[in-house]
């Protein structure tokens, strides 16, 4: 518990007070979170164990997938164990755990799709030097970095979460603890800490957001070069890669990039980023994907 705190417990209020939207709410999810687990579960014990994904691109869906299901482990059984529980409650160092561990995954989820943008670029833009530049040494070196920036950034959003003081109400307008709503509760002036949020989660997220789109317009631009196959598959590739982009950075974006305001429609937003992306990301990855269809179809009809 913070030393500048008298609360040593928050009530989440989660995205309705309805009782029976709250019904519905517990059905829809946990469908949507066992889906989620499964999905990611799948695409990584292929990954894990099938000899034709052995490229760096599926190396890195490979953590992307296991960050995904962290990630969404971090909000979705809360939102709903609440959604039909009495008591709503979640202690300070709960709290304070939920902050760092869902910056933490949902950061790695960030960094690993740079990173398959990073090998897209290579693959299509410098086919010769493709095995040379993506070697697994290299690939290795790449993750392991992208969770240490993982760790700084979500230890830099614990440093801040545990200089808030909290001396009166306890009710987060929230299903999940995060900094924007804690800043309501706080009772000092937020201004210094808001504007560090912005520009630790704020900055990752459109800086982020901005490299991938150079990114992808520089191989589309390349594609210009190659067949009419190597366009289409490559296409489909990156066609994949960007609707994930999209579907990760928009709500992001618009959750971290702005002043210490909330609005109502934010818990709606954040569920495309926290309970959304994570769910479609196995979808969008081997429904586009012929080559991970079928070393699932392999793997699992083997094993049935």
């Amino acid at each position: 518990m913070s030393v500048n705190s008298s609360v040593n417990e928050f009530i989440l209020l989660g995205l309705t007070q309805d009782p029976r939207k709250q019904k519905a709410i517990f059905g829809v999810f946990l469908m949507f979170y066992l889906a989620t687990l499964l999905g990611n579960f799948l695409i990584v014990v292929t990954i894990k164990r099938s000899r034709t994904l052995g490229s760096p691109m599926y190396f890195f869906l490979f953590y992307l997938s296991f960050a995904d299901a962290c990630f969404s482990t971090t909000t979705a059984p809360r939102l709903i164990v609440d959604a039909i529980s009495q008591q709503k409650t979640i202690s300070y160092n709960e709290c304070m755990t939920q902050v760092f561990a869902s910056h933490f995954f949902g950061c790695m989820g960030i960094f690993v799709l740079i990173l398959m943008a990073f090998d897209r670029y290579v693959a299509i833009c410098k086919p010769l030097r493709y095995t040379t530049i993506m070697n697994r040494h290299v690939c290795s070196v790449l993750v392991i970095l992208g969770w240490v920036g993982s760790c700084i950034h979500s230890s830099a959003q614990i440093v801040l979460a545990l200089r808030l003081p909290f001396c009166g109400p306890n009710m987060i307008d929230h299903y999940f603890c995060d900094l924007q709503p804690l800043l309501k509760l706080a009772c000092m002036d937020t201004y210094v800490i808001n504007l560090l949020v912005v520009t630790n989660s704020g900055a990752i997220c459109m800086v982020s957001f901005i490299i991938l789109l150079i990114s992808y317009i520089i191989i589309l631009y390349s594609l210009r070069n190659h067949s009419a196959e190597g366009r289409r598959k490559a296409l489909s590739t990156c066609t994949s890669h960007f609707i994930v982009v999209v579907l990760c950075f928009v709500p992001c974006i618009f959750i971290y990039t702005r002043p210490a305001t909330t609005f109502p429609v934010d818990k709606v937003v954040a569920v495309f980023y926290t309970i959304g992306t994570p769910l479609l990301n196995p979808l969008i990855y081997t429904l586009r994907n012929a080559e991970v269809k079928i070393a699932m179809k392999k793997l699992w009809c083997s094993k049935v």
